[in-house]
């Protein structure tokens, strides 16, 4: 929620038009804040293509959190989200425009894989839409999915 650009929607904007998406993705989940390594890792060793930034309709996302399988997922105490989700609402009613949030297609459904602040934050907001990383499985996915997502990737 600082000034900075290295995250922003004008750098994932900007990595995608230089063709380093994937990498400014990586980069992304691994950086402070972000803090989910084992997705970036994940993601790193798999043929994923990333679409976007795109917007995206909210309620076409089902929000998921903690890492698969066998994995322990860490439980985080209502007053600290709670107090994430307020000073993200704060910055974004200071002119703060959060990253993309991080989707998945799977079985005909689209996953919130990173973001869930954010995500809490432009629901509480009001907002019906928000900026996207679309992360589909091969170029066969991709394909497949841009017609059910029209032809600039938009869900409006």
């Amino acid at each position: 929620m600082t000034g900075s650009d290295e995250f922003s929607l004008g750098s994932a904007q900007r990595a995608e038009s230089e063709g380093r998406l994937a990498e400014w993705v990586l980069d992304f989940l691994k950086s402070p804040g972000s803090d989910n390594e084992p997705l970036a890792a994940d993601l790193a060793f798999s043929d994923a293509v990333y679409v976007g930034p795109i917007r995206f309709e909210l309620d076409r996302l089902t929000p998921m959190a903690g890492p698969d399988e066998d994995e322990v997922v860490v439980p985080v105490a209502e007053e600290d989200w709670e107090s994430d989700v307020e000073a993200m609402k704060h910055s974004v009613d200071q002119g703060w425009h959060p990253p993309p949030l991080l989707v998945s297609h799977r079985d005909g459904q689209y996953f919130l894989e990173d973001g869930n602040h954010r995500y809490e934050t432009l629901r509480r907001n009001g907002a019906s839409h928000a900026w996207a990383i679309l992360v589909l499985a091969d170029e066969a996915k991709r394909d497949a999915n841009s017609a059910e997502t029209g032809p600039e990737g938009s869900t409006e």
